[in-house]
């Protein structure tokens, strides 16, 4: 009976032990998940703004900070040359609604705000975030978007971050579209880096056609990814477009030496119409990893 025991007890504080991520509220506004007590990223629920900007760029919805395994941070929010970019984030440039364009990209007549959590599970092995959102013009709902975040235990330094987003029109039919600027058609699933010690010259972009030679727009890419030295250790982060998304794999991407930045430019410069029960489903993969890939 005592063997029983001690062996129930050694099997509790193993698994107790391995028990590692955690969440915790921050700041009133995030919600921190940890692995080990180390930060793994913040999702900003509430209304974010940094000193020195208008509030009319206070936003939520998004990641920000979001760390490397050896800790180093790899986002950027409120960059003065691209304020509206934010951390790990999906948003669209060309919104329209009852024939008016809205821009919930740079945050101008629409905003993303935090409806309520769906669940928020920390285990062994991965941490599960999930959330519903809306999109909102002033006080009225338009969208309806629910996102999954699921995250990984870092290992041979790296870590996974598996996202699904969905988005469905709470009533009247929601277009979407990139930007017409310049044909870029850029809008979608984002990561903004932290600055890169050297800059541009300090900043490497691989695709699976190796390393890209200069920026890219609306180019086709089933993934890509930044390589850099932040704040004295190398690092950075790749995004996979799954192979389920529509488009895939000719989904164009923007690609950014100058300021570390990747879209995936979904559905580019098509617009597509959503309508009330028929969601779109968007799925991608953020793999982090400290040193080389």
């Amino acid at each position: 009976m005592r063997k029983l025991l001690f062996v129930s007890v050694v099997i509790t504080l193993a698994l107790s032990a391995h028990a590692q991520f955690a969440f915790r509220e921050v700041g009133g506004a995030g919600l921190e998940l940890t692995e080990s007590g180390k930060p793994v990223y913040v999702y900003n629920y509430g209304g974010i703004l940094k000193p020195g900007f208008p509030d009319t760029m206070r936003r939520c919805c998004y990641l920000h900070p979001v760390y490397l395994p050896d800790g180093t941070l790899i986002t950027d929010d409120f960059n003065p040359d691209h304020a509206h970019h934010r951390g790990i984030s999906w948003m669209w440039p060309v919104v329209i609604v009852d024939g008016q364009t809205y821009d919930v990209w740079t945050v101008q007549g629409m905003k993303q705000k935090f409806v309520r959590w769906t669940a928020r599970k920390a285990g062994a092995d991965s941490a599960l975030l999930a959330v519903e959102n809306g999109w909102f013009i002033g006080d009225r709902q338009v969208m309806k978007e629910n996102v999954e975040i699921r995250a990984g235990r870092a290992g041979d330094g790296k870590r996974i971050l598996d996202f699904v987003l969905r988005f469905e029109p709470t009533a009247e039919p929601v277009e979407i579209a990139g930007t017409p600027d310049q044909n870029k058609g850029f809008g979608g699933f984002c990561f903004r880096f932290a600055p890169r010690d050297g800059g541009q010259k300090g900043t490497v972009i691989r695709t699976e056609q190796g390393v890209a030679a200069k920026d890219g727009v609306n180019e086709p890419h089933p993934w890509a990814q930044v390589d850099g030295t932040f704040q004295g250790k190398p690092g950075g982060g790749r995004i996979d477009d799954d192979p389920s998304n529509p488009g895939y794999p000719n989904n164009g991407w923007l690609m950014r030496y100058g300021f570390g930045f990747l879209n995936v430019s979904y559905p580019g410069l098509k617009h597509i119409t959503l309508t009330r029960g028929q969601p779109l489903a968007l799925k991608y993969r953020v793999t982090l990893f400290s040193g080389k890939m």
